[in-house]
């Protein structure tokens, strides 16, 4: 009996009236990606998250970015985190859980998280600049907060020690990618999902 290849793909649009967002994913793919959000800096680190974590990635947003960065931000986080889960639909066969501890030049951040379908967040660190770009530091946190409730994961974020926010910042986003990519690699032994319970519950 031969295995059957199931796509992992989605496709999300998220709209308000502060934003328009568009997100098209491939967990399997080969780090493509198209990113514009009209926040500079946030483009540059969706850019690091789809390299690093191997996934093809296509964003488009068009937001209020004469207020700030915060709705972008934000809605963005939100559709990436459908997208991801979305695509990882029922969660059969994947590892389910990764972490990372990434170096950054003088920084180190920790990464772990667990595609439970159960979101949580926890965060420790801290920014001294106010923004990188146009981009506000404590959206960062942020992002990830709405990535994680969207996509169902429970994460956690350390910032563990650094001078430079550019590279802690950086240090965050190439972590996460791959910590993600190991969790939801497919594991050619697990047959089901990897859990006692039988089910990974989605949010």
């Amino acid at each position: 009996m031969n295995d059957v290849v199931i796509a992992r793909l989605a496709e999300i649009e998220h709209a308000t009236k502060e934003t328009r967002t568009r997100v098209t994913l491939n967990l399997d793919g080969s780090g493509q990606h198209g990113i514009e959000t009209g926040v500079g800096y946030l483009d540059h680190m969706l850019e690091q998250l789809a390299f690093h974590g191997l996934l093809d990635l296509d964003v488009r947003c068009e937001g209020d970015v004469n207020v700030d960065s915060h709705h972008t931000t934000e809605d963005v986080g939100i559709a990436v985190g459908k997208a991801l889960g979305k695509a990882l639909g029922r969660k059969e066969g994947i590892r389910r859980y990764g972490h990372c501890i990434y170096p950054m030049d003088e920084t180190l951040v920790r990464v772990a998280l667990d595609c439970s379908g159960r979101p949580e967040f926890h965060f420790q660190g801290e920014f001294t600049a106010p923004r990188l770009g146009t981009l506000d530091t404590q959206m960062i946190p942020h992002f990830f907060k709405s990535v994680a409730l969207h996509a169902g994961l429970t994460l956690h974020m350390a910032l563990l020690y650094g001078e430079n926010d550019h590279h802690k910042a950086e240090g965050l986003f190439k972590a996460f990618a791959r910590a993600f990519s190991d969790a939801a690699a497919l594991d050619p032994r697990r047959r089901g999902v990897a859990s006692t319970k039988g089910r990974l519950d989605s949010p």
